[in-house]
């Protein structure tokens, strides 16, 4: 029964009280009738609570009955579920945990990198782009002059392309080709034919062993075909340089017996501070040597020998100092076999490779025996500002006996050098690289980007050269080569650690008589301005 059908009965009950004490009233009050009514509503009382209570229990029971039931259903659905997957796991094999990986692939610097897990053993992918357009405003002083002009243009600088890495953590070794140098020579055997264009285009091929560590260093013994890292400009990557080209008395210098493409063994022993290098040369590749030839002319191959000593004594959080002296030995020079000659030619092209011609040139110097080159270097960086030069004295021998005049002539000296300065205007250094003593380039603290509003680093430089290829003038064993001064200005934009733009004015003026025994002027000057897109990792 509910509760709203027990209230209804007892409603009643009350009203008909109500009507039978009217009554009673009526009837003179009866107490018999008054007591009765009492007794009957008390036991509906009690049938009333008896039936609550009921209820009550009942409403508990069927509560209980649903959560027992609920409890029964979860349990039933738990082990229907893990028979589920016991039987998927019976049927699917365990596997055990993965092996770890046999290599381990980086990106630094943006340079594909593999290498084994435990670091012993590399191999990356490196690459480099120089491409150099511009145009030059040449005036030739005379009818008399060669050349008469100069070309402006295009030329692919480098183009680089190779493989390094390292075996069992102490061999080293790297493998470049340079496709570059579109116009950095002709290289033909015809008459009239200028020098340059290299045969082969292999810049890099040596081996390094590197597991060395005398006196607290660190040691290199390597050989093949490599970079030498004589004098501090070209000890310098070209990737980090701070104009398009490098001065002319550094590159006269390395190409007597030293400089890229160069075949070479030796050592070099360096920590921190100091940096100790030797090697014996050979030549370049592309060189003819052959015995046989006579088109072009059979060639014996050229030795010789270069020894650095530099080092960084000073240094500090954001400064340094770097000093180094360096010598450069041409032992044995080539020797023309068809032509029983002996020569070597010092020369270099205005600081700028657009157009191939040389300015400035000794010709070929009859009769070397051997040359020498001496130089001194410093360096020095305090914060953004970076401050570089060195200085070069060449010594040629002419003593050498092949039957062409001139016999017996004195030895030939020239001299040059440089000095240059640079800014970074957005704040970033030059850090220094003690395995080469040498500065590297400027990584930007905010590289170029539209999205993350970062402008790369700028950084301004300036750059004085002058070399004097004259010697024994007025006199028949003289050499007129000229004397060249190049003033450089250049804006270097650093869009990130793998991307520069280049913009280089020069002015130059070259001072050249017509001979040693001829002061007719065929000297020239000329302005000019270049830009290299330039790419690295």
């Amino acid at each position: 029964m509910s509760r709203t059908r027990l209230a209804a009965t007892a409603i009643g009950l009350a009203g008909a009280l109500a009507a039978s004490q009217a009554q009673a009233q009526s009837a003179s009050n009866s107490e018999q009738e008054i007591a009765l009514l009492k007794q009957q509503l008390k036991l509906l009382e009690q049938k009333l609570d008896k039936l609550q209570s009921q209820t009550a229990a009942n409403t508990a029971a069927t509560a209980k009955a649903k959560a027992e039931a609920k409890a029964e259903a979860k349990a039933e659905a738990r082990s229907e579920a893990k028979a589920v997957v016991a039987n998927a796991n019976a049927a699917i094999p365990l596997k055990g945990p993965a092996p770890a990986s046999g290599v381990v692939v980086t990106m630094p610097n943006n340079r594909p990198t593999i290498c084994t897990a435990d670091q012993a053993n590399c191999v990356a992918i490196t690459s480099r782009l120089h491409y150099d357009i511009g145009g030059y405003d040449y005036r030739p002083n005379t009818a008399a002059t060669v050349p008469q002009k100069l070309d402006s243009g295009e030329n692919v600088r480098r183009a680089r392309i190779g493989v390094t890495g390292k075996f069992f953590h102490d061999w080293n070794f790297a493998l470049i080709y340079d496709f570059g140098g579109s116009s950095d020579g002709f290289g033909g055997a015809a008459a009239g034919s200028l020098p340059g264009g290299g045969v082969s285009g292999v810049e890099n091929a040596y081996i390094s062993y590197t597991g060395l560590k005398p006196f607290g260093g660190r040691m290199a013994v390597e050989a093949g075909i490599m970079d030498l890292p004589y004098t501090l400009d070209e000890a310098t990557s070209s990737n980090d340089i701070l104009f398009m080209e490098r001065a002319s008395p550094g590159v006269v210098a390395t190409n007597i017996a030293a400089g890229d493409f160069r075949s070479a063994a030796g050592t070099r022993w360096y920590n921190d501070q100091l940096w100790i290098g030797g090697y014996v040369t050979g030549p370049s590749t592309g060189a003819i040597h052959s015995a046989s030839s006579a088109a072009p002319a059979g060639t014996s191959e050229q030795y010789g020998a270069v020894a650095r000593v530099a080092g960084n004594p000073i240094s500090g959080k954001d400064y340094s100092v770097h000093i180094g002296a360096d010598a450069q030995w041409l032992i044995q020079p080539p020797r023309n076999l068809i032509a029983n000659t002996q020569t070597v030619t010092l020369s270099d092209r205005p600081e700028l490779r657009l157009d191939p011609t040389t300015l400035i040139s000794t010709g070929a110097i009859a009769n070397v025996s051997g040359a020498q080159v001496y130089s001194l270097e410093a360096a020095a960086t305090y914060g953004p500002f970076i401050v570089q030069g060195e200085y070069f004295w060449y010594n040629v021998d002419r003593t050498a006996n092949t039957s062409v005049p001139l016999v017996g002539a004195p030895s030939l000296k020239f001299q040059g050098g440089y000095a240059q300065a640079g800014y970074v205007l957005t704040g970033e250094t030059h850090t220094y690289n003690a395995g080469n003593a040498a500065y590297g380039g400027i990584k930007p603290a905010h590289p170029f980007s539209l999205d993350g509003g970062g402008w790369g680093a700028w950084e301004i430089a300036g750059r004085f050269s002058t070399i004097d290829l004259n010697d024994q003038l007025a006199t028949a064993n003289g050499v007129a080569g000229g004397r060249q001064n190049v003033y450089t200005l250049a804006l270097n934009w650093y869009v990130n650690g793998n991307v520069r733009f280049m913009l280089d004015y020069l002015h130059g003026d070259i001072s050249r008589q017509a001979s040693a025994v001829s002061s007719a002027n065929v000297g020239s000057k000329f302005d000019a301005v270049a830009m290299r897109t330039q790419f690295a990792f």
